[in-house]
């Protein structure tokens, strides 16, 4: 099994909405991806929300924690293939216009902290989160 380090963030606006991004048009999650060589964790964060979502102007709150993962396969489910060490931060932004430039992530949204939960696909980001969610 491959293990991999991917970084993103909880990213809240100023009305306090959350940023999630579609992955491959298949499942939502927090906006994350792999740290490539040569970043540390809140380089990687901030540069894989930028692709995802466009945000590229993020004041750093604190970091989350971590947690780990397989990636998720084209139904939603675990592959196997592949664990995931993810490390998330929590930023603000002012931005709220949301223009995606990764296509394997094409569409991006704010919303309300109580729903996103319930978006996310990923079972154990719906854990973390709502661990996190009194935090935000």
């Amino acid at each position: 099994m491959k293990q991999t380090i991917s970084a993103g963030g909880i990213v809240l606006n100023s009305k306090g909405s959350v940023l999630v991004v579609s992955q491959h048009n298949l499942s939502w999650s927090l906006p994350k991806g792999h740290v490539e060589k040569g970043e540390n964790f809140l380089d990687a964060a901030q540069r894989e929300i930028y692709e995802e979502s466009g945000i590229s102007k993020l004041m750093l709150v604190k970091e989350l924690g971590s947690y780990k993962r397989h990636k998720i396969d084209l139904v939603g489910g675990d592959d196997p293939s592949e664990l995931k060490t993810i490390h998330l931060f929590l930023f603000r932004t002012r931005q709220n216009k949301l223009a995606p430039l990764d296509s394997d992530n094409p569409e991006a949204r704010w919303v309300e902290k109580e729903k996103v939960a319930e978006l996310l696909t990923h079972k154990k980001d719906k854990e973390f989160f709502r661990k996190v969610l009194d935090e935000l």
